[in-house]
């Protein structure tokens, strides 16, 4: 018998989250699970590409952090009626409303998915703070397992009252086949943007959110001005683009606007990372970075800020520096300028085996398989 298994997550737009749960229930073995997928708020992008897998997606419709009653009933009944053996949750809202909802549908057994290691709250709202207070304080009675995207995600939220015991690490995964080195890529994309096919690109893939810290990235971008090649920026995500007036302030007080490619959101990211020389992760929080794991998949040499796990990703293949500070960040990035083309190529293959052997898409959807399993032999027997 197959086991029914319901992935709810907070909302759907295109996000390093909604790419791992894409990646995952596409990865999921057929023969053994059905899955579905439901969102708290309104359908947003990444829906449309779960439907093309296959697995139906619907919202409960409920609006951002607010608990309506009502809709809850309306989601506990939804269970009941759907059988399913397990829950996984996604992100915070998704973890205490789920949580909530499969003790009064029954015996459901829930995994909550922790997805981010940076609690601090000049850089996260006072609602998302006080749903993780919250959960910290029913985490001993609501899921049956807490999985983390990284080891310091772990330390974090047991630091901040999460029950120690069901606290369990399994990282994102990355897809080698899509994500790969392409030279095509690298130089359409060069070509798009009207600049020679030796131009060197840096890249930053991330949504425009206090987070992601574009601020320090372009005030890195500017110590750079000073650089022998010739050099550009290309920043692409949601919130990425000419129509955002801070972004563009920033850009200008850089000094830099004449070097810098706003693509917004791509439906191509994987071309996009195929086409850089250096991928760069400018975050002061990440639980584990898709973007850069996703550039190594695609044999680009990445510098980042030592959030999350990143610092385990990159290994050797890359620099590592401290968050929200440009100076660390444009050095670590004028040190893989300095070494030239060929050393890049080589620290790029050895970031593509990293991702091979550690962080493959199969060997993490093992993972996910082998706790749903056991979450519902718990409940079948």
């Amino acid at each position: 018998m197959k086991i029914r298994v319901l992935h709810l997550i907070t909302g759907l737009p295109v996000g390093g989250t909604q790419m791992m749960l894409t990646k995952l229930v596409a990865a999921m073995d057929r023969t053994a699970f059905d899955v579905e997928v439901a969102s708290l708020e309104v359908l947003r992008p990444m829906a449309e590409r779960i439907s093309s897998f296959g697995v139906p997606v619907q919202t409960l419709e409920m609006r951002s952090g607010r608990l309506d009653p009502r809709r809850l009933l309306r989601f506990v009944g939804w269970l009941r009626r759907g059988r399913f053996d397990v829950i996984q949750t996604w992100m915070y809202h998704a973890d205490l409303l789920g949580g909530l909802a499969a003790k009064l549908a029954g015996r459901l057994p829930v995994a909550w998915g922790i997805r981010q290691s940076n609690l601090d709250p000049r850089h996260n709202k006072r609602s998302t703070l006080g749903i993780v207070k919250a959960c910290a304080k029913l985490s001993s009675w609501l899921p049956s397992r807490i999985v983390c995207c990284s080891e310091v995600a772990r330390q974090v939220h047991a630091e901040a009252g999460y029950d120690a015991d069901k606290l369990m690490v399994i990282p994102n995964g990355f897809d080698l086949q899509t994500f790969r080195p392409d030279p095509q890529a690298r130089l359409a994309l060069r070509r798009e943007l009207g600049l020679a096919d030796s131009a060197i690109l840096i890249g930053h893939v991330a949504r425009f959110d206090t987070q992601k810290d574009h601020r320090t990235l372009m005030q890195a971008a500017g110590l750079l001005e000073d650089a022998a090649e010739d050099v550009h920026f290309v920043l692409c995500g949601e919130g990425v683009d000419a129509d955002n007036p801070l972004l563009r302030r920033w850009i200008g007080d850089a000094g830099v606007a004449a070097r810098c490619h706003l693509l917004g959101l791509r439906q191509d990211v994987h071309r996009v990372h195929a086409a850089l020389d250096i991928g760069v992760c400018s975050s002061v929080g990440e639980g584990f970075s898709n973007a850069i794991g996703e550039a190594m998949a695609c044999g680009v040499p990445c510098a980042s800020t030592d959030v999350g796990d990143s610092s385990l990703l990159v290994g050797d293949t890359g620099r590592v520096v401290s968050p929200g500070e440009p100076a660390a960040l444009a050095a670590a990035c004028r040190d893989l300028l300095r070494i030239g083309s060929e050393e890049r190529s080589r620290l790029g293959r050895a970031a593509r085996q990293r991702i091979s052997e550690r962080f493959s898409l199969p060997a993490v959807t093992a993972q996910y398989e082998s706790l749903y399993r056991d979450l519902a032999a718990h409940v079948r027997h």
